[in-house]
């Protein structure tokens, strides 16, 4: 069968090659068309060029359309994957870094708090725009899979603002799942879930073996693990006092609530720095930029080594392949996916983007219903849609003051600062990332007015509870396996 796809911000450094070997792993899909588009004419080459190197040794005759050209890409693309960071390392930097001044102390900074809401007003912004040249350009019946953050309120604005069917796919659900099988020691395929909630913050409401529910003895099983009882200690404690596993990282979690990063002199309680997700201070910053500039710096090297097989054994767990096989060639897929809600959860707002387990196959994308969370966990979640919807709603009119109402009902924010300061923070992000905040010129001219005038809150020079330096080329040349796999982890590909 033939039909095209297109990855846009395919420049990323390892995502848009794994999920183009997994696509082309389904043996009905080796004729179909490949489009790749990024702004970035230098990296597009890179991803490119060893994209092209794959398929050349796997026998295929499929020859990537690389263009920085989005609107040439999308033309007749039945499927499109969205993969962008808006504003790069560039704007990842200023939503890190702004709110260290005043306290908010990130991991990320790409869903939830200061930095995830920021990230989000530039990602919507561009989001509209990729919707319109979908609209004119790709299938009529096209599919937008997103794999961007902050994943809920760019899939919310997709499908309320930019008219284009779309689904917010993340990997969260498949690793927690694993680390619950080494928990209760079973392998993933012995142990089945029901997992829901909202992106980064689902919850695994129902854990059985041999069809015995497990979900209680997981609290215990985690306590008494090696490993994870030093480095999930912030997914334990929800775990204690909400009654459910959550799906996200140590380091993301911690950011998404109140209680673990509010004091630095408790944030080294919760978080371990044996690695970045734990909870580092800026963390999945240092490690995009260091992997940004070994890749840059290595990339012959990758060209030397063995092209990726395309073979079912090798293909990964991201949903995006799994979801086209079924739809295309009908065989069933079970997967959990990021969707607006319309009643699967119903103590959930209708029009929030939940993620839930869901269905494919040539019927389509079909979930089914969940009722209710337990209370804590569904409480835990619209505290988070409350964010995004006003942070959707801000970037979508370009309305500041229902960014600042976002930034002052964010967990974390709203522990750490005053209203002066969540005021002041956001002229401060607002002038920082101009460039990339087309909606925002005329506020942008007042923050920066008021930014001049002086009188203003003090700031601190708070460089966070758990910061590191980011490595030289020189140093991760000392170990190019561990260098490459940081490359690797800068698209979050497996924690």
């Amino acid at each position: 069968m033939s039909f095209k796809i297109a990855f846009i911000g395919a420049g990323s450094i390892g995502f848009t090659r794994g999920l183009l070997r997994d696509i082309l792993s389904v043996p009905e899909f080796r004729e179909i068309e490949v489009a790749f588009t990024d702004i970035n004419q230098h990296n597009l080459e890179m991803v490119t060029q060893l994209c092209q190197r794959d398929i050349k040794e796997n026998g295929l005759k499929i020859t990537i359309q690389a263009t920085t050209n989005r609107r040439e890409a999308l033309k007749g693309a039945k499927y499109v994957f969205n993969v962008v960071r808006i504003g790069g390392l560039e704007a990842f930097k200023h939503d890190v870094e702004i709110p260290l001044k005043y306290g908010v102390d990130q991991c990320v900074g790409d869903t939830l708090s200061a930095g995830g809401i920021m990230y989000g007003q530039r990602g919507v912004a561009e989001m509209l725009e990729i919707c319109k040249d979908i609209r004119e350009q790709a299938d009529p019946d096209v599919l937008l899979l997103n794999y961007a953050n902050p994943m809920a309120m760019l899939t919310w604005a997709c499908n309320k603002y930019g008219k284009v069917n779309t689904i917010g796919l993340c990997h969260g659900v498949q690793n927690g799942h694993k680390q619950i099988a080494e928990v209760l020691q079973k392998t993933k395929e012995e142990v089945d879930i029901i997992c829901a909630g909202i992106n980064h913050q689902t919850w695994y409401i129902q854990v059985k073996t041999d069809g015995e529910d497990r979900t209680n003895e997981l609290l215990e099983a985690f306590e008494a693990h090696p490993e994870f009882k030093d480095t999930e200690k912030v997914r334990i404690d929800m775990l204690r006092r909400f009654g459910y596993f959550s799906t996200e990282s140590n380091g993301h979690l911690s950011e998404y609530v109140p209680w673990y990063r509010k004091r630095p002199e408790e944030i080294h309680e919760w978080i371990d720095m044996s690695s970045w997700i734990n909870g580092e201070t800026g963390g999945y910053l240092r490690v995009c930029t260091e992997g940004r500039n070994w890749f840059e710096t290595d990339f012959p090297n990758w060209l030397k080594e063995p092209a990726y097989e395309y073979k079912e054994e090798h293909r990964g767990e991201e949903h995006g392949s799994y979801i086209l096989e079924g739809l295309e060639t009908g065989r069933v897929y079970r997967g959990h996916f990021n969707r607006v809600n319309h009643g699967i959860i119903t103590n959930l707002p209708n029009d929030a983007i939940i993620e839930a387990p869901g269905y494919v196959d040539r019927n389509g994308i079909n979930m089914p219903y969940v009722g209710d969370l337990p209370l804590g966990p569904a409480a835990v979640c619209n505290v988070s849609i409350s964010v995004q919807r006003l942070a959707v709603e801000a970037a979508v009119h370009g309305d500041d003051y229902l960014l600042r109402q976002a930034m002052m009902m964010d967990p974390l924010v709203g522990a750490v600062c005053n209203p002066k300061e969540i005021w002041q923070m956001v002229d401060e992000m607002l002038v920082a990332q101009r460039e990339w905040l087309p909606q925002y010129q005329d506020s942008i001219k007042k923050a920066e007015s008021r930014l001049q005038q002086g009188d203003l809150v003090p700031t601190k020079n708070y460089q966070g509870a758990a910061r590191l330096n980011v490595k030289t080329v020189e140093e991760m040349a000392k170990d190019r396996e561990a260098a490459k796999k940081n490359a690797g982890e800068a698209d979050k590909g497996n924690f």
